[in-house]
């Protein structure tokens, strides 16, 4: 056999790039079209809201000539048309605008708050995580076969239950019950590790029953796959088998679920932060509402739907890793 036959064709490398290439092609100009999309709907959204902002910001006593010299330098008085170009260009600069009520520039608003949201909705997700990866794991061993049917009959109504009930509502049950009636942890501010607990148990517990659910339906499916059946024919421990073999396959769909339960924790912050007096970004947005502060509302908004975006995108990428056959479906 020749030296040129079993060579490597040099173009073999080109062509395994390719579908990554396109598929990274893709995801940018999906990014690129929802944030356009986000951007206009937020400045859309602000600019149909009833009322004037200056007004509301300045209040009802303010003289006439102060709310429109404060319009004047805020422009806008200027064509809609040139406060969309000017807001573009600004987003582009780092320039969010100014808070109606602090005068101090948004992009230091949102930047002071958005580190305790952050956190919260990270520390949250790992919870959730930590506690729904293994119990979906174990319910899935002990009711696969239709073994178990009470187990699983208990633990399917029981996350049901649990992932029905709003999270702020959890948190005013867990307010009461730990902080108020037994006084053990604290319930507001961000001020020490244990005010951490009650926020994030309550904005990690619901996604971690919807989690524990998907994980267990996967397992069992997994556990009748072929290449489980032949684990078990080479008499290879159970660690192995559940552990190395079927919990990596059985992942896949929860780590797809698990970044749309980030997202949705993000937004959830919103009224989480409320309940717990929470310095973050939930509970400014709803002050700047209620004072109509619309630049910092605005600019909230975009954070909030960026996350998401953003976190779908790590998704798709992470899923493309697990699988590299998804990224040459799609052409």
């Amino acid at each position: 056999m020749s030296v040129s036959a079993t060579a490597p064709s040099p173009l073999a490398a080109p062509a395994r790039t390719r579908p990554w290439v396109r598929f990274g092609l893709r995801r940018l100009g999906r990014l690129l079209v929802s944030l356009w999309v986000l951007v206009t709907a937020s400045f859309a959204m602000i600019h149909l809201i009833p009322g004037d902002p200056v007004r509301g910001a300045l209040g009802p006593t303010a003289p006439v000539a102060l709310v429109e010299a404060r319009r004047h330098a805020l422009g806008l008085d200027d064509p809609i048309t040139t406060q969309y170009l000017h807001y573009l260009k600004g987003l582009f600069t780092g320039d969010l605008g100014t808070s109606l009520s602090s005068q101090l520039p948004v992009v230091d608003v949102v930047s002071q708050r958005l580190p305790a949201t952050l956190l919260l909705a990270v520390f949250a997700f790992l919870a959730a995580v930590v506690v729904a990866i293994p119990l979906g794991v174990a319910m899935g061993v002990l009711t696969r076969r239709g073994h178990g049917r009470r187990t699983e009959l208990a633990f399917t109504t029981t996350s049901i239950v649990v992932a029905t009930v709003p999270d702020f509502l959890i948190g005013v049950g867990l307010v009461y019950f730990f902080g108020i009636r037994l006084g053990w942890l604290p319930v507001a501010g961000n001020d020490s590790a244990s005010a951490y607990v009650l926020p994030v148990v309550s904005l990690a517990i619901g996604p971690a029953a919807i989690l524990a659910r998907i994980v267990r339906v996967e397992m069992v499916g997994v556990l009748e796959a072929d290449f489980v059946r032949t684990a078990r024919a080479k008499r290879l421990p159970a660690r192995t088998i559940y552990l190395g073999h079927a919990l990596p396959n059985a992942v896949t769909a929860a780590l797809t679920l698990g970044g749309l339960l980030l997202s949705a924790m993000v937004a959830g912050t919103v009224l989480v932060e409320n309940v717990f007096a929470w310095p973050g970004l939930g509970s400014t947005i709803v002050q700047s509402i209620l004072t109509k502060d619309y630049p910092v509302v605005q600019a909230i908004v975009l954070v909030y739907g960026a996350g998401v975006l953003l976190t779908n995108i790590v998704v798709d990428v992470a899923l493309a890793l697990l699988d590299p056959r998804s990224t040459i479906r799609e052409d």
